[in-house]
């Protein structure tokens, strides 16, 4: 139901720093439709054209406060991402991605459920990875995107 709403079609583009591409960047919303606290939230499964961009490449931008990385998101326990609040999430890849279009496989980790599962302990000390289904909330199934990186879209 929320995978046609995770990432934005337009939102792909290349991160520049300095006038040198230091990754791509996507625009996100989360799957689940109460919002979550910030903590429960464990990164992503990404897979562009094939190459796997683990959850160390990956930073988080959302509330207004620049990217973080996932090992300091999980301390934001106090921090909401609301529903209806869009996020960036950047992947560090020198070089970027090439303009046209890419096969985006995404999901979600998000630990958040409807009362305790005996997993609850387990996944606060080591988050399940994502893509493997577990915490995955809303979003059980890889969902494929084909999205279209524009050269004027470098941000």
């Amino acid at each position: 139901m929320f995978d046609n709403y995770l990432v934005r079609a337009d939102s792909l583009r290349n991160d520049v720093v300095d006038g040198e591409v230091v990754g791509f960047q996507l625009a996100v919303r989360i799957a689940n439709y109460r919002g979550v606290y910030l903590s429960l939230h464990t990164g992503y499964f990404l897979e562009v054209d094939g190459v796997l961009y683990p959850r160390e490449a990956q930073t988080f931008e959302v509330n207004g406060k620049p990217p973080r990385d996932f090992d300091e998101i999980r301390n934001a326990v106090h921090e909401h991402w609301d529903y209806d609040d869009e996020a960036i999430l950047h992947i560090c890849v020198p070089g970027g991605l090439a303009a046209g279009e890419h096969v985006v496989r995404f999901q979600q980790c998000v630990i958040a459920a409807y009362g305790y599962l005996p997993t609850d302990e387990e996944w606060v000390k080591a988050p399940p990875t994502p893509g493997t289904g577990a915490g995955s909330d809303k979003t059980p199934h890889i969902v494929t995107y084909t999205l279209t990186l524009n050269e004027t879209a470098e941000a």
